[in-house]
């Protein structure tokens, strides 16, 4: 795709998302026909209408790029494969997961020239061979694979030209964003979390805008690689800062298994690559005082062994000591089934509008906050399937579902929206795992330091036992 195709102006981008909701209306009327006319013919023909929808979806966001790619990769990891009803909204998501990690790219000639503008140099002259056609490729750039000299293997991250106009163009328009969001969510269906469309605009602003210099994550990138060098089963490619720009970002190849193939293999490597992933995400929070804020399966690589490496820290998130210490003591309080103590942490987190308690009875709180921390209580060793995340989900986040009456008293911080998400994102990939663990005893060993309870665990001991005697990392804040 030519650089010239990626529409930047407000009203060429606003035109191809009037035309999509266009198409989403008149579906949504035809389906409402079909539903009065019922049978089996009329609910295949439903979707059908429904597929090719969301093919359309993600055709017109995949050519779009920017912004507006990025509001559809959420969208797609709302809820995890397999936890949507048949009612077409499952038909969309798998359709729109493809933004994860494959969308349509750009030519050998338009990559060629961001590097040279970048670097001073075409590939062809930098490297001893860099890939003509993408590894990968996602909301604002794609990947390709080079081969230094010396045999050292890259991937290089070259940014989309054009789509920092394009990018700009979408967050000065509110409208066109929460059009996007609003038709997503329509296609998903009337049994998905009620997510209001201006916090994930919200959401987008903040993250694009970091995402659209890949110094930042380069930084970012360097900061996780320094944590987890030498980590037994935790890896983060290192950075290759002498390749990297603003619009290009070089670190280390890996070769290894993407997230389709990784979730038909065995139980036993597949438990072991979710509690890989687990430990690092609330590892990552709760001992350094930051996360990665994108999980999506995209991000991950598979080993054979257990690792896991991480990829893509465009948007890091950071909490302060004292903010990881007050979600710790909320999720500490539910555990030990203390009511007050979980009325008085939601009040300190600020998760009650305007801190009002009354008429809010502290056991309903309780039962309604425990729901979505069944892995650390529930008989262990606990296994996360759609199933469970699905009820999570519903439990927690349906507007008409049966904690209605809790729900409707939460704000959640601005803050913490980051945190949501990963937290639902994380347990997703759990789920599509099947990853079994005693997570009850792995949150002890995180949180409070407790003792190593499962092998990894104790590889990750050691670790630490070896670093603490060479390595000294300052608290991130």
């Amino acid at each position: 795709m030519a650089a010239g195709s990626l529409p930047v102006s407000r009203v060429g981008r606003s035109v191809r998302l009037a035309g999509l909701a266009g198409r989403t209306v008149a579906n949504r009327a035809h389906t409402a026909v079909r539903s009065r006319v019922g049978g089996d013919a009329a609910e295949a023909a439903e979707r059908a209408s429904q597929a090719r929808l969301a093919e359309r979806y993600v055709e017109v966001l995949g050519n779009m790029k920017g912004a507006i790619m990025k509001v559809g990769q959420i969208l797609s990891f709302v809820d995890a494969p397999g936890l949507l009803p048949a009612s077409g909204g499952d038909l969309f998501q798998s359709t729109l997961a493809r933004l994860q990690d494959d969308v349509p790219p750009l030519g050998p000639d338009e990559v060629a020239g961001v590097i040279e503008a970048e670097l001073g140099a075409r590939p062809e002259e930098m490297f001893a061979y860099f890939s003509r056609q993408p590894i990968a490729a996602a909301s604002i750039g794609q990947v390709h694979r080079a081969r230094l000299a010396d045999g050292t293997e890259l991937a290089i991250k070259v940014q989309y030209p054009g789509v920092a106009d394009s990018v700009r163009a979408d967050l000065a328009n509110t409208g066109l964003l929460a059009s996007v969001i609003k038709t997503g969510m329509r296609l998903l269906g009337p049994d998905t979390p009620d997510i209001d469309p201006k916090m994930v605009v919200e959401e987008v602003r903040e993250r694009i805008g970091e995402e659209l210099d890949y110094r930042i994550e380069a930084a970012n990138q360097q900061e996780f690689h320094a944590r987890y060098e030498g980590h037994p089963f935790i890896h983060i490619p290192a950075v290759h800062p002498e390749f990297s720009t603003g619009r290009v970002l070089a670190m280390e190849y890996v070769d290894a298994m993407r997230w389709s193939e990784a979730t038909a293999a065995g139980d036993d490597v597949r438990s072991r690559w979710g509690e890989s992933i687990f430990r690092f995400v609330f590892a990552s929070l709760h001992q350094h005082g930051l996360f990665n804020a994108d999980p999506h399966p995209g991000n991950y690589l598979f080993h054979e062994d257990g690792t896991v490496t991480f990829l893509d820290f465009g948007c890091v998130k950071r909490f302060t000591a004292e903010r990881v210490a007050g979600m710790s003591g909320l999720v500490d309080a539910a555990l030990a089934n203390n009511a007050t103590g979980v009325l008085r942490s939601f009040v300190d987190v600020g998760l009650l509008a305007d801190g009002n308690t009354e008429g809010l009875d502290p056991d309903r709180l309780l039962e309604y906050y425990r729901t979505a921390l069944r892995d650390r209580w529930d008989d262990q060793p606990f296994t996360y399937t759609p199933e469970s995340v699905a009820e999570i989900v519903a439990n927690t986040y349906r507007p008409l579902g049966p904690w209605c009456d809790v729900t409707r008293r939460i704000r959640m911080p601005k803050d913490l929206l980051f945190l949501n998400r990963i937290t639902i994102g994380a347990s997703s990939v759990l789920a599509g795992l099947y990853a079994s663990a005693d997570w009850k005893s792995i949150d002890n060993e995180i949180r409070h330091d407790g003792p190593p309870a499962t092998e990894l665990g104790r590889l990750e001991a050691e670790w630490r036992a070896r670093r603490s005697t060479t390595v000294s990392l300052p608290r991130s804040a």
